[in-house]
């Protein structure tokens, strides 16, 4: 049986032995799992602390846990920053969640001069935090113990500078003459030496415009994902299984429960 897997402070786990997990995480293993004495476990602080253990004791909306084993998975290379143009609606969560699934390392909330959402205010703040919610809450259904990373929104310019800092730079376009496929085993090449930082910017529904798009050519390349146009919500996490996969990350990783 597969172990779940909660989240827990960084300095619950510096050392095997019990642990207290209550609040939210306590009440959902508590209340929603209905978690066992004797049921194996896993806690992470989602920053690449993991340990492994067995429920000790169940409270109310608490339980303990009996930790015998604490790993700490090593920084990835090459790291995968994914900018994302704001989606509208669930479309967002979605995206958030499927570049969580696949391995993503973090996503960067860009407002693209053609997203139709705008993040001004309280509102942005809120749909700032309900993208890290989600980060988290698809993190611990992946069984990652490094989670998905979602930074402070940026503007062009904080997109241009993030592609010129990184050892590939990559923007999706379907207009581009070179394929992500083709281009694929020079990624590879590029990113073989440790550490490395892929960069991939994924434009909005309505496309990047002219001016961003030469703005963004002159610090990246530009790819396409094939023949059809995918959404932005899903754009994202294809090509960050592409390139994952390419650069050795989905075969030399280990993942929870194995």
């Amino acid at each position: 049986m597969t172990r779940p897997v909660f989240v827990c402070p960084a300095a619950a786990l510096e050392r095997p032995g019990v642990v207290l997990l209550d609040g939210d995480e306590g009440r959902h293993a508590a209340r929603v799992r209905r978690l066992a004495v004797g049921e194996a476990v896993d806690l992470t602080d989602g920053a690449g602390r993991r340990g492994t253990g067995v429920v000790a004791s169940v409270g109310a909306a608490s339980l303990e846990v009996a930790v015998a084993t604490i790993t700490v998975e090593p920084e990835p290379s090459p790291r995968l920053v994914v900018v994302q143009a704001l989606p509208k609606g669930d479309r967002a969560e979605q995206a958030v969640e499927l570049l969580s699934e696949v391995g993503a390392d973090t996503v960067v909330p860009w407002a693209a001069h053609r997203c139709v959402t705008r993040w001004e205010g309280e509102r942005g703040a809120k749909a700032l935090a309900r993208w890290r919610a989600h980060a988290r809450e698809a993190g611990k259904q992946a069984r990652r113990a490094r989670h998905l990373t979602v930074a402070e929104p940026v503007g062009l310019e904080g997109v241009a500078q993030l592609l010129g800092a990184a050892t590939v730079g990559l923007v999706l376009h379907e207009e581009a003459d070179a394929a992500l496929a083709v281009a694929l085993p020079r990624i590879a090449a590029a990113c073989a030496a440790a550490p490395a930082t892929v960069v991939l910017v994924v434009g909005p529904e309505g496309g990047i415009d002219d001016a961003e798009r030469a703005r963004l050519a002159a610090v990246a390349d530009e790819v396409r994902l094939g023949p059809s146009v995918l959404r932005t919500s899903t754009a994202g996490g294809v090509a960050a299984a592409l390139v994952l996969g390419a650069t050795g990350r989905w075969t030399t990783e280990r993942h929870y429960g194995e």
